[in-house]
């Protein structure tokens, strides 16, 4: 089941409850639905941490946690979620992020040379601002419907399956269960 694939690479609760970032959210953090993994907070919990990942904002998991908790999905995975955008997909990402927004709004694609410093953010921002704040808006609803019909599907897909496996095995542990009756001791 999902469900065990998901519980391997979750953080721990009580890890979670310690995090300083988090303690705005004071005693929110101990109602039991956003440590509960099922198909409703599991599939919601990838919706709101794929839409925070594309979010540029330096507060993404304290972000994902707040709507983590409004919506009741579970917390650990949506802030793990957050995290595919780390130091080393982020430019690739944004970068897509970016050409989305562009051919959304029709604009030239803008060839830059990118430095890391707040001279260059502050002056570029008008020019690529608007095509990559849109583009990450957009992909992030994107990916955050397809994540979440995705994991609904895949575990309905699994549960449907272990059902199958299971009513292929109730005959053999019936006549074994027969068998074992009719053999005198």
């Amino acid at each position: 089941m999902p469900r065990k694939i998901f519980k391997k690479f979750l953080p721990r609760h009580d890890v979670i409850r310690k995090q300083k970032a988090l303690a705005v959210f004071g005693n929110l953090l101990y109602d039991p639905n956003l440590w509960c993994l099922n198909r409703r907070s599991a599939s919601g919990a990838f919706a709101v941490g794929l839409f925070m990942a594309f979010i540029p904002l330096p507060s993404q998991m304290i972000m994902a946690a707040g709507l983590a908790i409004m919506f009741g999905v579970n917390l650990p995975l949506s802030i793990a979620l957050v995290w595919i955008t780390n130091p080393i997909t982020m430019p690739v990402i944004f970068y897509g992020s970016y050409k989305v927004g562009a051919w959304l709004l029709g604009t030239p694609n803008i060839h830059f040379h990118f430095e890391l410093t707040w001279d260059f953010l502050f002056s570029q921002m008008n020019q690529i601002g608007p095509p990559f704040l849109l583009g990450c808006l957009v992909c992030g609803i994107f990916f955050a419907i397809v994540g979440y019909f995705g994991v609904q599907g895949l575990w309905r897909y699994s549960v449907v399956r272990s059902w199958q496996k299971r009513r292929l095995r109730l005959p053999k542990m019936k006549s074994l269960k027969r068998k074992s009756r009719d053999i005198p001791e």
